[in-house]
């Protein structure tokens, strides 16, 4: 979800730009936006995908099989569009249209990213006793509700 729902409970015209980005991301690394362990640090997907960038290590979040030297640029280009699509402020984000071209057009100069939206960086034992909970907490029933006249 966009960070302006989330803090404000209100939709944007850029909340579909968001998951997009979200979308883009768990899609080059193969990992969940929640499911991530990392030894250095505890942030969501959002927040390991910039550090890496600012690092200039972007390479490292894409999943292992994508890793040919023909498709390194695209999937630079992914993880960048993906971040553009995740900023934090609405009016930073590009509009879908934009999206669009910048994956399309491979000549495009790209603008740099901004920090993400929830870029938070969690303690261990929170985020382990959440991921714990939120795991102990999954029932596979199905209901059915069969309406009946009075």
């Amino acid at each position: 979800m966009s960070t302006e729902y989330v803090v404000d409970g209100r939709f944007s015209m850029k909340s579909d730009v968001f998951s997009m980005g979200v979308l883009m991301l768990e899609i080059v690394s193969a990992m969940k936006i929640r499911k991530i362990f990392h030894t250095n640090h505890h942030h969501n997907l959002l927040g390991h995908a910039w550090l890496l960038w600012k690092e200039g290590r972007a390479l490292e979040l894409s999943y292992t099989c994508l890793e040919d030297s023909h498709s390194r640029s695209q999937i630079l280009r992914c993880i960048q569009v993906g971040l553009l699509c995740v900023q934090k402020f609405p009016k930073d984000r590009p509009i879908m249209s934009c999206v669009y071209s910048m994956l399309t057009n491979e000549e495009a100069i790209l603008p740099q990213p901004k920090q993400p939206g929830f870029f938070i960086e969690r303690s261990p034992r929170n985020s382990g006793a959440m991921l714990r909970n939120e795991e102990s907490n999954i029932d596979n029933t199905v209901t059915i509700t069969m309406p009946e006249a009075r």
